[in-house]
């Protein structure tokens, strides 16, 4: 596969100084959002997205819930937009995730969330979108311009703004020097060689994505992208799930990926997966500590919360390679358009 100079394939290039631009610019809104939930103090968090800001979203869910004791709640759109109920979130925080920060149902739920008590927070590409206009504080994830319809940097930038806020709300000194290094750690991931899984996706129509805590919404992620640029059908599943049913599917050759992270589930992640290897799968995984799985290089980052950013920078740098391979335009999948406005 040969290096096709791709919008998309461009911007994942430019992840690393988006978030750098990020970081410096938006700093100060990120830290008096910080504040702001710290002194409010919330017994619950909810979130408001779909597509990749959702898996955004289960990302900021597992950090939340392992660092700050705090659950997370995922609300559907629908709940207000088409059901128009309303919600009681005295003493909630409320994040939504937009790129466009303009789809219909998006900006509904964040006033309902509003008007039901809670803080709102909108985190976006489009500082003067709707969504930005509905919440108390906006976190602009500052990633100039997306072009490509496959969501990459804001997908990046968009996680880095809600883990740097909530390592600002508990002042967690080492997280935030690893956000910190991360412009170059996604730099090294950008670089790293997935080509064994890449050369397999090539032919393949069918894959399962595997992971668990942070690292499964990166797995998540990883799934809508294989489906939304190559045309494969992934499924992804926490590898505590993946051998009560869905296992059955799996025959000689049939591919999982499996995301690992440097941290207290990378050993039973890697297990599973050798597991499916020994039922004729042919497993991927991103852990030195798998016996019958195939190893990809991982580029490791300062903390264990971080290293699921650079896993996914390098399956975007592979999947997109994947499309080409395939014969399909990855800055422009069938079906879809860039800004998608539900109701």
């Amino acid at each position: 596969m040969t290096n096709h100079k791709s919008l998309m394939y461009q911007e994942i290039r430019e992840i690393p100084a988006a978030v750098q631009r990020l970081l410096d610019d938006s700093g100060p809104a990120i830290r008096e959002a910080a504040s702001a939930a710290r002194a409010l103090d919330p017994s619950v968090i909810v979130t408001v997205a779909r597509g990749s800001s959702d898996h955004a979203c289960t990302y900021l869910k597992y950090v939340a819930e392992l660092t700050l004791g705090l659950p997370v709640a995922s609300v559907g759109p629908s709940v207000s937009s088409i059901y128009g109920a309303s919600l009681r979130l005295p003493k909630a925080l409320c994040i939504s995730v937009s790129q466009s920060g303009k789809s219909p149902d998006i900006v509904d739920l964040a006033g309902t969330a509003r008007a039901g008590g809670a803080m709102t927070l909108a985190i976006t590409n489009d500082a003067a979108s709707p969504l930005a206009k509905a919440a108390d504080r906006v976190i602009d994830i500052a990633a100039g311009p997306e072009r490509s319809v496959a969501a990459t940097k804001t997908f990046v930038t968009s996680a880095v703004a809600g883990l740097a806020l909530l390592a600002e709300w508990q002042q967690d000194r080492a997280l935030l020097a690893a956000i910190a290094a991360l412009p170059e750690r996604l730099a090294q991931a950008c670089a790293a060689d997935w080509g064994a899984l890449g050369a397999v996706m090539a032919t393949e129509s069918s894959l399962f994505t595997i992971a668990r805590g942070p690292s499964f919404a990166m797995s998540g992620e990883a799934a809508l992208k294989f489906k939304e640029t190559c045309q494969v059908h992934a499924e992804n599943y926490s590898s505590a799930e993946v051998m009560h049913g869905p296992v059955s599917i799996v025959g000689d050759g049939f591919p999982v990926l499996a995301f690992a992270a440097h941290d207290a589930a990378e050993e039973a992640v890697a297990g599973i997966a050798d597991a499916m290897a020994g039922k004729g799968a042919r497993v991927f995984a991103t852990t030195n500590k798998v016996k019958a799985a195939t190893v990809l290089p991982a580029a490791r980052t300062d903390h264990w919360l971080t290293d699921p950013l650079a896993l996914i920078v390098s399956f975007y740098a592979m999947v997109e390679k994947v499309a080409i391979a395939r014969g399909i335009n990855p800055d422009a999948p069938r079906h879809l358009r860039k800004v998608t406005e539900t109701v």
